[in-house]
């Protein structure tokens, strides 16, 4: 069974309701027809706005797409993330987050659904959230590591080449050997990771790249993904 990570850097459907490219790209990867898609925006506190954003971009696509609320009544979490074929998680506080899904079980129930080749997706919180951990700004202080599901080995910073403090902070943490690499993605890029072993950046804006980023020689080193242009 094919698993799959799709970890988006920034933009998107929040940011451009309508657009579809990095959406498409994402329903495409997964053997079905017109594929069951899973909204789960528990990183915004089930953002009314974002749903919204949501709707407006897969209702146009080939697909049947629901959402998971945790702020209202909350459904048989089992059934429902059974019968989909990809997951998309929005982004937000990712501390919050995980901590939600935890007391209620979703994150195993995820893994589950991950192992059996449910495509997994999801942008900024909705990124790092498969990764060992995180580069979050969960806080509203410094942006901090934190452990996240480990669904596949390592660390991932989104909005790499957007916000002013992502590449800074990597080189610090990377230097002071609080992580030992990290995968960074750019706004406008996804990483698309295949059975934990086959990484390719997919850009859905001009010149976006995503990177294995480690500290040699006391300088921070970049290694670009291949890029596929989806624009």
């Amino acid at each position: 069974m094919n698993r799959q990570i799709i970890a988006i850097g920034g933009g998107g459907f929040g940011r451009n309701p309508g657009e579809g490219i990095i959406e498409d790209y994402i329903l495409n990867q997964s053997n079905a027809k017109n594929p069951n898609i899973c909204f789960i925006p528990t990183a915004t506190g089930d953002n009314e706005a974002y749903k919204n954003n949501y709707y407006a971009t897969f209702t146009k696509l080939n697909c049947n797409p629901v959402h998971l609320d945790f702020f209202k009544r909350t459904p048989d979490l089992e059934g429902l993330i059974n019968e989909q074929d990809v997951i998309f998680v929005g982004g937000g506080n990712t501390k919050s987050m995980l901590a939600v899904w935890k007391e209620w079980g979703l994150d195993l129930i995820l893994h589950n659904a991950y192992k059996n080749g449910v495509v997994m997706s999801g942008v900024s919180a909705g990124a790092i959230c498969w990764f060992e951990q995180g580069i979050t700004d969960s806080w509203s202080e410094d942006l901090k590591v934190m452990d996240c599901l480990g669904f596949v080995k390592g660390a991932c910073c989104p909005h790499y080449d957007e916000e002013p403090q992502r590449r800074p902070s990597l080189k610090k943490f990377l230097s002071q050997k609080v992580l030992e690499s990290c995968y960074a993605v750019d706004g406008g890029c996804a990483l698309h990771i295949q059975d934990e072993k086959e990484y390719k950046s997919i850009a859905f804006s001009k010149n976006k790249k995503s990177f294995h980023v480690e500290f040699k020689n006391n300088q921070v080193v970049e290694d670009s993904f291949p890029v596929s242009d989806i624009y």
